[in-house]
């Protein structure tokens, strides 16, 4: 199954918030062992300050609209999946920076 052929429409805003609840309630790992997802790699949900993993609030909310379960690879978690479709309910996503480790130059003096 991919992000086109899932009813995304299904789940609304307060489905979303629903989920965003549970996550804060049982804890990423919890969450993570209930509902079949991972943490995130690429971008994340900002909401109240906090930050949640986009793909796993969005499949746990389908699931509480819908009463199906998705799976991780049933459906896209990046800009054209997950991202796309909390972004039409009016969710803030951001890609994660990724923190860079920049080699300073030796000295002429140290080598």
């Amino acid at each position: 199954m991919t992000t086109g052929s899932i009813e995304w429409e299904q789940v609304k805003r307060a489905d979303v918030l629903r989920a965003l609840r549970e996550y804060d309630r049982l804890g990423a790992e919890r969450f993570f062992a209930k509902h079949g997802f991972a943490p995130t790699t690429t971008y994340e949900l900002v909401w109240d300050e906090r930050r949640y993993p986009p793909k796993a609030i969005l499949g746990t909310a389908y699931e509480i609209a819908t009463g199906l379960r998705l799976a991780s690879g049933d459906f896209e978690g990046g800009k054209n999946g997950a991202v796309k479709v909390l972004g039409k309910l009016g969710f803030n996503i951001q890609a994660i920076k990724r923190r860079t480790t920049r080699s300073t130059p030796r000295s002429s003096q140290e080598a």
